[in-house]
């Protein structure tokens, strides 16, 4: 497929999503799509928002980087400590959303969040820049700060607490790992009469339900 957004999104508008083209799993139809928008140059395509509610119900979106994903799950990182992390603690249930605007398609999520393994988040955390090790340990994650000035003389500090070696994993710092039992994919059409898949976890597999626009 053309690597134009502006092509794949004419395209996928006028041709639709049949029940017939789709795969037997969502991890395999994920990985189509998502392969198309990586090709299609937009901004970031593994975007995606995360929201989470809090002991009162009151929900909770922001957008995060969709790091790992396998057909265990789709993997995210953030400090433990954060408001998000706070939440998942409290309430694992979250939902996913991957917004490709450009092409006209969404992806849904809804599913349960849990830690991935020490040594995974170690695996990833190794491959970042330094700068971003570095802000790993440095941002107090959702907590008040007085100060722009105060972030940065905690980087500095740092940089000169760990100027001589590897950086470690900090302990309070990992991935995420949501486990789906839903995954929609939304495909956009004319007149708003989109299309619109289902992917529901069943015992022998996953049930595939079209729903109405």
């Amino acid at each position: 497929m053309t690597a134009n957004p502006e092509e794949i999104r004419a395209q996928g508008m006028a041709q639709g999503l049949a029940r017939e083209s789709l795969a037997a799993d969502p991890f395999s139809q994920f990985e189509q799509w998502y392969q198309v928008a990586v090709g299609s140059g937009i901004p970031e395509p593994n975007a995606m928002t995360v929201s989470t509610v809090d002991a009162e119900g009151q929900p909770s979106s922001r957008t995060v980087l969709m790091k790992l994903y396998d057909e265990r799950g789709f993997v995210f990182f953030t400090n433990y400590a954060s408001r998000k992390s706070h939440q998942i603690e409290a309430n694992p249930r979250v939902y996913l959303l991957f917004p490709w605007v450009a092409l006209a398609r969404q992806v849904g999520i809804s599913g349960r969040a849990e830690r991935i393994s020490a040594a995974e988040s170690f695996r990833y955390f190794t491959s970042r820049a330094r700068g971003s090790q570095i802000g790993a340990w440095a941002s107090p994650q959702s907590q008040v700060i007085r100060s722009r000035a105060m972030l940065e003389a905690k980087v500095e500090e740092m940089r000169q607490r760990f100027r001589d070696g590897k950086i470690p994993l900090p302990e309070f710092w990992g991935g995420y790992r949501v486990v789906p039992d839903s995954i929609e994919f939304w495909q956009g059409r004319d007149c708003r009469l989109h299309d619109r898949f289902l992917y529901r976890r069943a015992a022998s597999g996953w049930d595939i339900e079209r729903l109405a626009p």
